[in-house]
């Protein structure tokens, strides 16, 4: 047991029973928040940075680390049950993890909060049009077709993808409320979709984070079975609760995820 221990070790400092059980924990709900609606980082990143000694850097990059078994999984989940248009997702996830690259290059240089008000707002209208339009995503409506689809598809995941790689918490649900509000797919569709692109997110900004030594190898790989469960049970279950499931969760967790940041503004973290 000790010499896992030593394994799952924070910058030289190993690592005992009860915080580990601690991250293990995050990770597996982390997993099951995102294969739903995305937002597992709010759990997973304020996990990892209760550590003394782990940078803002290590934890985002060690959170891409455990996140990736996660969308791996609910990602295959959801294409074998739903099988989700992948002329639209492929090109997609491709934008997206060259835009998580370029996002994670700016996470070493540039602080989080200065574009966090700015996430704030998008969140709160994020909100307010998924309350006050009960009917949005239930069913698929697209909205262009042929060229304008694709490029309006482009488009979000490169945007997004450098949001997911420079900051990441609530990329899912970005992806989703873009997706069910730009290009007219239902929650369910916008879901699945979502998690192949942000697996391709996740590969993009780790392309980054492994060469230049920021992920913590042993407590990602450990806190990824955990998120690698979560995410196959919370797919599953969107897929069987439907679209109208999968909305009530994504209000949740968008709310929560305003609060965190709204809270992270106020108290200067």
């Amino acid at each position: 047991m000790q010499e896992v221990l030593d394994f799952l070790s924070v910058n030289g400092e190993p690592i005992s029973l009860w915080p580990l059980l601690l991250l293990l924990m995050a990770g597996f709900g982390a997993g099951w928040i995102d294969a739903v609606v995305g937002g597992g980082g709010l759990i997973q990143l304020p996990a990892l940075l209760l550590f003394p000694g782990i940078t803002p850097v290590q934890a985002l990059a060690t959170n891409k680390m455990a996140s990736i078994f996660g969308t791996s999984t609910s990602a295959v989940t959801y294409y074998r049950r739903t099988s989700p248009d992948l002329k639209t997702a492929i090109p997609m996830a491709v934008t997206a993890m060259f835009g998580a690259f370029g996002g994670a290059a700016l996470a070493t240089m540039l602080p989080a909060a200065a574009i966090k008000p700015i996430i704030i707002a998008a969140l709160v209208a994020v909100l307010l049009f998924t309350i006050l339009k009960p009917k949005a995503g239930e069913l698929s409506r697209l909205r262009y077709s042929g060229r304008q689809h694709y490029s309006r598809a482009v488009l979000i995941g490169l945007v997004i993808g450098g949001y997911d790689g420079m900051i990441g918490p609530g990329t899912g649900s970005f992806l989703i409320i873009a997706m069910v509000t730009v290009l007219g797919y239902n929650f369910l569709q916008s879901s699945a979709k979502a998690k192949i692109v942000n697996l391709f997110t996740n590969l993009g900004a780790l392309a980054l984070f492994l060469p230049t030594g920021h992920v913590l190898l042993g407590v990602g790989l450990a806190m990824g079975v955990m998120n690698m469960l979560g995410g196959y049970l919370g797919a599953r279950m969107a897929i069987s609760k439907g679209s109208k499931f999968i909305r009530v969760v994504f209000v949740v967790v968008v709310a929560a995820l305003i609060l965190k940041l709204g809270s992270d503004l106020l108290l200067g973290r």
